[in-house]
């Protein structure tokens, strides 16, 4: 049975209030643990189903009827959740690395809806039904303190952090204002190089000159101003090739093969 996850709102900036609680915001993988007639389901976000791909969170003892929500992640060598190493386990055949599933909420448990409680009695419930093991692990949270953890995010390297309503009941299908995510942006003056043909891409470099990856994220007023101020060099089947604009984009962190990951544009440079 398929629960369509509580989905978050983004925010600019961390906030101290103790009516929310702040947890790590995980980078991996969403998704959706159930139990019905003693068979486990497991489901991304989008409802694609993935239960043989990750045989290990097969075993949680949990009743029938129950429904779980966390991220999957693969912890790398300093224990930090690596987004391109759950990528390559989620597309292998097989086990290639060790994953844990932390749990954050539990929407339903032996039957019982709980997804109309406040958030802090489901968390409540999920600590005292909820086994920890090698690969199960309950998401951590604390009361308040937004600034200060988002700052030992940010000294760590980390995606950013997640506030969320004590009170907040959970909301199915929906993208709440009760749940809040801030992500840790890194920044990195860039060139457009040239633009994608057919779905709207602006490839970059960096200033040597080396490929940083598509920016496919742009307002539709910015894309005006950089139709406006771009100066075309060549045309090929695919790219229109520009003299350079200069920009700064915001992106989440470079992938192992040195390029941007989710670049978006802040701002352009004069």
């Amino acid at each position: 049975m398929f629960v369509a996850p509580m989905l978050l709102q983004k925010v600019e900036e961390p906030f101290n209030d103790d009516s929310y609680i702040t947890e790590l915001k995980l980078d991996g993988i969403r998704l959706i643990w159930t139990k019905f007639n003693d068979k486990v389901r497991l489901y991304t976000r989008h409802n694609n189903e993935v239960t043989s791909k990750f045989p290990e969170i097969h075993n949680l003892d949990m009743p029938n009827g129950t429904i779980l929500d966390g991220e999957l992640i693969v912890p790398d060598t300093a224990n930090k959740p690596n987004f391109e190493m759950i990528m390559e386990r989620f597309s292998s055949k097989i086990n290639t690395h060790f994953i844990q599933y932390c749990i954050f909420d539990i929407i339903q448990y032996g039957g019982q809806k709980l997804s109309s409680n406040p958030l802090w009695y489901r968390k409540e419930v999920l600590s005292n039904v909820l086994e920890p093991s090698e690969n199960i692990v309950l998401a951590q949270y604390i009361d308040g303190y937004g600034i200060e953890y988002f700052d030992l995010v940010k000294q760590q390297e980390l995606e950013g952090i997640v506030l969320k309503r004590k009170d907040s009941t959970y909301q199915i299908n929906k993208r709440s204002k009760d749940w809040l995510k801030v992500i840790n942006y890194q920044y990195a003056d860039v060139l457009i190089s040239a633009i994608r043909k057919d779905k709207f891409g602006a490839v970059l470099s960096f200033k040597d000159g080396n490929y940083a990856g598509i920016m496919e994220f742009m307002p539709t007023i910015e894309k005006r101003k950089l139709y406006g101020m771009m100066k075309k060099i060549e045309e090929t089947d695919k790219l229109i090739k520009i003299e350079p604009v200069r920009c700064q984009v915001k992106y989440r962190n470079l992938t192992k093969s040195g390029l941007l990951r989710i670049p978006s544009l802040a701002s352009f440079i004069a």
